[in-house]
């Protein structure tokens, strides 16, 4: 009786199926060193914090609960089951997926069925044998008949296998708890889960006279993870939240299986290997030649492009700004889909050309920047945060609407500026030279001292000089922005010098078909500059 006592004592827990999610909140968090580009749904970078609703069936005791489903990238210590009443002992991510390579790797040694069909007749011959090794350096196995590799004898060929021990359809996060007694229970698994990621795409219309802008945005949601996410309430997060790096290796999903075969007859030419590599989505063969992957059929498309009609609504989160889709969305599998954020018109905006000029630029000559600026404002029909991504802008051209440029924009804050760069303009050119000559207090005629700036014995031999020539029929507005030393400071110059975030910068308007001139000089602190009180 002790003895069969303690057998049953050391029986594992009970395992329990979770049911599945009855409701789902996913809140994606953008990846913190992405560039204001495009989102490349293969390479994923950013987060999500995934919380599911289930309902657990539990029995008194020990058991072990299956939450099957759960995003491929889940961080297991990140996971938190709230509202159950008993103990959670221990958590575990239970990696092993079920694929073709994973089911392969599982049977090696062991008796499997090889089915193969004769392309003339269509009749299968079934032929036991075993698998002698794995996926990963070509399928072979044993018959009756001899050793051979697999689709090497020209015909169609698969295996049958019997259910794997420890693989998984889907992914799934186990826990172990213990519940005082049976209970019928709703529980809610929170946990952070890589291969998520989001960005704003703004479109952008201008008038035909320039002073006006219509803009739209677009909030790109995207899950490259091989479990989706259905009618779940949605929302991103704008900001960088600081996160230490996570070594959590991904769910294993399986790797191709090479299949490479010698001719029979010649060992003198070694052909292209074929390559069957599992579809994640839809858990089928295809097949290559030469490292080239066969194309889908559009049905069986991985990607796909969802667009709604939904506006998203913004809010604080300390100091972060959180959009909310007001309505429920489905994040699918390996899917980016866009949500509306805004729409807003008549935008008063100002045209800005400009240049950036460095403290070891050579003497160049090259195209002005253009800009189109305005204010973040609610008197300018804005007013809220926008954040960072990319914005197409279109003008209007004998009646169609055309792309005249794309570019990216960053986070901007309510009364912050906003400003769309539009690429080069080649009727606008910046040249820049270095005049050799002998400035000093006493031809201060020749340049101008800065206000403010006073010099005590100091020579001053290299004056820079920038000129801007304007080839369009209508006067411009113009900045140049100078990137100078810490500690410098412009000293001399022909124009009135301002400053705009930190850097000095020169504004003035250019005629129509004109040119004009702006000379300047620039010392550090340590060359004799004193600034008066």
């Amino acid at each position: 009786m002790a003895a069969a006592t303690g057998i049953a004592a050391s029986a594992g827990p009970e395992d329990v199926l979770a049911e599945p999610p009855s409701d789902l909140i996913v809140t994606v968090y953008r990846a913190p060193h992405r560039a204001s580009g495009s989102i490349n749904l293969d390479d994923l970078n950013g987060f999500a914090l995934v919380t599911e609703t289930r309902l657990l069936r539990l029995p008194a005791g020990v058991s072990r609960v299956r939450f099957e489903g759960v995003a491929d990238g889940i961080e297991p210590a990140s996971a938190l089951v709230s509202g159950f009443n008993g103990v959670v002992i221990e958590k575990n991510r239970d990696a092993r997926l079920l694929s073709p390579s994973a089911l392969v790797a599982s049977a090696v040694g062991k008796r499997v069925e090889l089915l193969r069909t004769n392309r003339k007749t269509g009749k299968t011959e079934r032929l036991t044998g075993t698998i002698l090794s794995d996926a990963g350096g070509g399928v072979v196995f044993k018959t009756d008949q001899g050793i051979e590799a697999l689709r090497c004898s020209g015909l169609p060929e698969t295996f049958s296998f019997e259910p794997a021990a420890g693989l998984s359809a889907r992914p799934t996060l186990s826990v172990e708890v213990r519940s005082p007694r049976a209970v019928n229970q709703t529980v809610t698994l929170s946990y952070l889960a890589r291969g998520f990621d989001w960005a704003a795409d703004y479109t952008a219309r201008i008038s035909a006279d320039g002073a006006r802008l219509d803009l739209g945005a677009w909030v790109t949601l995207a899950n490259s993870n091989s479990v989706g996410f259905p009618s779940a309430h949605t929302q991103v997060i704008a900001g960088g939240v600081h996160r230490e790096n996570d070594s959590e290796p991904p769910m294993d999903a399986g790797f191709p299986i090479f299949a490479s075969c010698w001719p029979q007859g010649t060992t003198s030419d070694q052909p292209a290997p074929a390559v069957y590599e599992i579809d994640k989505e839809e858990r089928m063969f295809k097949k290559s030649v030469s490292g080239a992957m066969a194309p889908l059929p559009a049905a069986m498309a991985m990607r796909e492009v969802s667009l709604t009609a939904n506006r998203v609504q913004q809010e604080q989160l300390g100091d972060l700004k959180l959009y909310r889709v007001p309505e429920r969305t489905t994040l699918a599998s390996r899917q980016s889909k866009q949500v509306r954020l805004m729409d807003r018109l008549g935008i008063p905006v100002s045209t800005i050309y400009g240049a950036d000029l460095a403290a070891d630029d050579q003497e160049f000559t090259r195209p002005a920047h253009r800009l189109l600026r305005t204010k973040n404002t609610v008197a300018n029909h804005l007013g809220l945060p926008l954040p960072s991504g990319t914005v197409a802008v279109f003008a209007s051209y004998a009646g169609d609407q055309l792309l005249e440029h794309e570019s990216g924009v960053r986070d901007t804050a309510v009364d912050e500026e906003v400003e769309i760069d539009m690429g080069e303009s080649s009727d606008i050119q910046v040249s820049v030279t270095h005049e050799k000559t002998g400035i000093d207090s006493a031809h201060a005629k020749v340049l101008p001292l800065v206000p403010g700036v006073s010099l005590r014995s100091v020579k001053v031999d290299n004056v820079q000089r920038v000129e801007v020539s304007n080839a369009r029929t209508a006067a411009i507005d113009f900045e140049l922005r100078l990137q100078i030393q810490e500690g410098a400071r412009v000293v001399r110059a022909d124009h009135p010098v301002g400053n705009k975030n930190g850097r000095p910068i020169f504004r003035f308007h250019v005629p129509a078909n004109q040119t004009v001139t702006v000379r300047f000089q620039t010392q550090g602190t340590g060359d004799g500059i004193l600034r008066t009180p």
